[in-house]
C-alpha cells in the first residue's frame, strides 16, 4: 500500500475505531433502572469491577435478598430432614418441583396450604423466604437455621400451627433489597391499607449504588475517558466525614424501633439521617437496656469509649466488600492501631497471657456474642456480636477458664 494511502488509512480508521471500542463499552451501561435515569445497576459497575463483585458475592449485604435457585436455599429436601413438626396432628413440608420450591402446611395429613419460595433473605446466619401474593410480599412459615444446619419455624411465628399472613413491609425492604416501588396492595385486609410492591420495580440484595449513590454519570464518563483512573461522579465513602460514614451505614444498622419520615430508599450517601429516620419515643433511650444486638450496631457503637474518644466510624473495621465472619485476627489488628504501647491503652491482659492468644480473643473478649431481644429461634435467643466496646467480666472469665482447662 503507498504511504500516501497507508497515512488516509490511519487517519480514517484509527478515529472509527476508537468511536467504535467508545460504543461498544458504552453498551455495558444499562438502559434503564428503576430508581431512574440517574442510576446504571450493578451490572454495570461490575463490567469494571469484577475483583470487588467477586469477592461481595459473599457478604451478608450481597445476600441480603436473592432469587432462589437451589444455591440459596441451604436446608434439605429429602425424606427425614424435610419437615418441621408443630405437634403430632400438624407440619410443614419442604417440597421442590419442576415449579420451584414450596413450603406446604398439612393438618392430619391433609394438605390445608401451600405457597412457593419466590425470594430468600439472609444467608450468614440463617435464610427466610418470602411469597408472592398478587403485588404483596408474605413472610413464610419455615427459615433455615445454618448454625444448627436444620429448618426452624420463622423467628416470631406462632409455634402451634402454621401461619403465611405475616405481610412483607416497606421498613423490611429498605433493609433487604436496593429499591421497591410502594403501591396499594391488592390483597383484602382486616388491619387497614395494606402495602404492595410493583415486581419490576425490585431491586435485590445491597448494591453498588445503594452505599455509593446514582454512578450513570460516572460509568458514561469513566467509559468515554478510560484512561483517566481517578474516579469521577460517584461517592467514595472515605471523602464522607464520620458522620455521614455513620448516617449511611445508619441507614439499616441504626434499628427497628424508629419514626420514619421519608423512604430510606430516597437516602443518598452525604444526606443526614436524623431527615429520614429518629428514635422513636416508645422506644426508650438509646442505652444499653433499650438496644439489642440485632440491628442497632450503630447506637452501640456510639456507647463505646473507642467510639467517643476518637474518629472512628464503620469502615474503620469493615471492608464491605468482603466477606469478613470469623475473621478474629483481622478485627484484632484493627484494635491495635489505636491500643498500643506508644498510646499506653494495652490491654490489662498483656503480659499474663501468650500474646498470640491474647490477640486471638481479643473481639469474643471485648465484643463478645450477646442474646437477641428481637430474634428468637425454638425459644431461644439467637446470639449476635454485640458492637457496644467494652469490658464483659464474666466474658473474660470463660475466656480465662477455657485457657487455663487447655494447659
Amino acid at each position: 500500500m503507498p504511504r500516501k494511502r497507508l497515512v488516509l488509512f490511519a487517519l480514517f480508521f484509527l478515529p472509527v475505531a476508537a468511536i467504535l471500542t467508545q460504543c461498544l463499552s458504552n453498551k455495558e451501561i444499562a438502559a434503564t433502572d428503576p430508581r431512574g435515569e440517574d442510576y446504571t445497576g450493578a451490572k454495570t459497575c461490575i463490567s469494571c469491577h469484577k475483583n470487588i463483585d467477586q469477592s461481595y458475592i459473599h457478604t451478608a449485604h450481597y445476600l441480603a435478598s436473592s432469587l432462589p435457585p437451589d444455591s440459596s436455599v441451604h436446608g434439605s429436601f429429602f425424606k427425614g430432614n424435610d419437615s418441621v413438626y408443630y405437634n403430632d396432628h400438624a407440619h410443614i413440608m419442604m417440597q421442590k418441583t419442576d415449579s420451584g420450591m414450596y413450603q406446604a402446611s398439612f393438618i392430619n395429613g391433609q394438605q390445608v396450604n401451600r405457597e412457593r419460595i419466590d425470594l430468600v433473605t439472609g444467608g450468614v446466619k440463617g435464610e427466610t423466604y418470602l411469597y408472592w401474593k398478587e403485588n404483596e410480599l408474605f413472610e413464610l412459615p419455615v427459615s433455615y437455621d445454618k448454625t444448627k444446619s436444620k429448618w426452624i419455624v420463622s423467628p416470631g411465628f406462632d409455634t402451634t400451627i402454621a401461619s403465611y399472613d405475616r405481610m412483607v413491609n416497606l421498613r423490611c425492604m429498605e433493609c433487604h433489597a436496593s429499591y421497591a416501588k410502594t403501591e396499594p396492595g391488592k390483597v383484602a385486609s382486616f388491619s387497614g391499607e395494606s402495602v404492595g410492591f410493583d415486581k419490576s420495580s425490585v431491586v435485590l440484595k445491597i448494591d453498588c449504588e445503594r452505599c455509593h449513590g446514582p454512578g450513570r454519570q460516572h460509568a458514561e464518563y469513566q467509559f468515554s475517558n478510560p484512561d483517566i483512573k481517578t474516579a469521577k461522579y460517584i461517592t467514595r465513602i472515605q471523602s464522607l466525614s464520620q458522620t455521614q460514614q455513620t448516617d449511611l451505614c445508619g441507614t439499616c444498622h441504626s434499628g427497628t424501633q424508629t419514626d420514619n419520615s421519608r423512604s430510606i430508599f430516597e437516602f443518598k450517601p452525604g444526606d443526614k439521617l436524623a431527615d429520614f429516620k429518629k428514635r422513636a419515643a416508645s422506644a426508650g433511650p438509646p442505652d444499653l437496656k433499650h438496644l439489642d444486638v440485632h440491628g442497632d450496631q450503630l447506637e452501640m457503637l456510639k456507647t463505646s469509649k473507642c467510639f467517643s474518644a476518637s474518629k472512628m466510624n464503620c469502615s474503620s473495621c469493615h471492608d464491605p466488600h468482603k466477606k469478613q465472619h470469623d475473621e478474629a485476627l483481622y478485627f484484632a489488628a484493627k484494635c491495635e492501631t489505636c491500643h498500643s504501647n506508644a498510646n499506653h491503652n494495652l490491654c490489662k491482659m498483656t503480659g499474663k497471657i501468650d500474646a498470640a492468644v491474647l490477640r486471638s480473643k481479643c473481639i469474643d473478649c471485648h465484643m463478645p456474642l450477646l442474646p437477641s431481644k428481637a430474634i428468637v429461634n425454638e425459644q431461644q435467643s439467637v446470639m449476635i456480636r454485640t458492637h457496644h466496646i467494652g469490658v464483659y467480666p464474666d466474658e473474660t472469665s470463660k475466656i480465662l477458664q477455657y485457657l487455663k482447662a487447655k494447659k
